[in-house]
């Protein structure tokens, strides 16, 4: 963790640079003030990552003759067959269409997204797939 502490740290150096520049050049107070906030943002990521690198062990990623196996380990389990997500895309995309179009058709999409919710949910406690 300490490369990427110190990557954030460069950067916020960087967004400084670039905030006073802007700041001068332009003197546009929206811009300016977005980019002192990207600065105030990354010395925060970048000292947070710097404080946490010297209290947990060493990570391959600090280590120069590390390979990519040697942080690999379990990422989790994904459902490989589930039918979930598609209901909540439709439903998500109603959803967005009814602050289009009308607020009507939030009542198809309620149920559609509460439905694709909570299938998703508790879909390996019902079924064939129970003791999955």
């Amino acid at each position: 963790m300490k490369i990427q502490g110190k990557m954030f740290l460069w950067l916020s150096v960087f967004m400084l640079a670039m905030a006073i520049t802007y700041g001068v050049w332009s003197k546009e107070p929206a811009g300016t003030t977005a980019l002192f906030l990207a600065f105030g943002l990354s010395v925060m990521i970048g000292f947070y990552l710097a404080f946490t690198a010297r209290r947990v062990d060493a990570m391959a990623q600090d280590n120069k003759e590390a390979d990519i196996s040697d942080e690999a380990g379990e990422v989790g389990f994904f459902s490989p067959h589930s039918w979930q997500p598609l209901s909540l895309a439709i439903g998500g995309s109603l959803a967005f269409l009814g602050v289009i179009f009308g607020w009507w058709l939030m009542y198809f999409s309620a149920p559609m997204i509460l439905i694709g919710l909570l299938g998703w949910v508790l879909e390996y406690y019902h079924g064939e797939n129970r003791t999955q």
